[in-house]
């Protein structure tokens, strides 16, 4: 048998972070899936709440072929809804389809994305789950 040792770090004391961030990015594929699932559970709920159907192709990053549609549904029961009463989701579709912009509500799951990739974002998910470090970055 034979015991081998290795420094190991929190982001915050890593000397390289880069190296950690670079091994995130290269493994952590789906870090903001849990957005992406919540504007699809938003649009199933809006579309309960209004009616009619919806049609949607999502994705984290901007992708080709990306919309959100909203079609049938009746229109005096959304004038009725207030988007500051519902989740940030529901909300931001309700503002989204009475601006004609539903575009809108695809940029701001894209911006997002591109935080929680971010060096701020990586940190902070490393430092709310205790995630740690060897020298390379790797995570253990």
């Amino acid at each position: 048998m034979r015991v081998i040792e290795t420094k190991v770090y929190e982001i915050s004391e890593h000397p390289t972070k880069d190296l950690c961030f670079q091994w995130l990015r290269e493994n952590m594929h789906d870090l903001n899936d849990i957005s992406l699932y919540e504007l699809m559970d938003s649009i199933k709920k809006l579309t309960q709440e209004i009616g009619g159907k919806n049609d949607y192709s999502i994705s984290q990053s901007p992708c080709r072929g990306e919309f959100i549609k909203f079609y049938d549904y009746d229109q005096e029961t959304l004038d009725t809804l207030d988007n500051e009463c519902f989740c940030f989701w529901e909300g931001e579709l309700i503002k989204g389809i009475k601006e004609n912009n539903l575009k809108q509500v695809l940029d701001l799951l894209h911006e997002d994305t591109e935080y929680v990739y971010s060096d701020d974002g990586l940190t902070e998910l490393c430092e709310s789950n205790g995630y740690e470090f060897n020298e390379q970055g790797k995570l253990i």
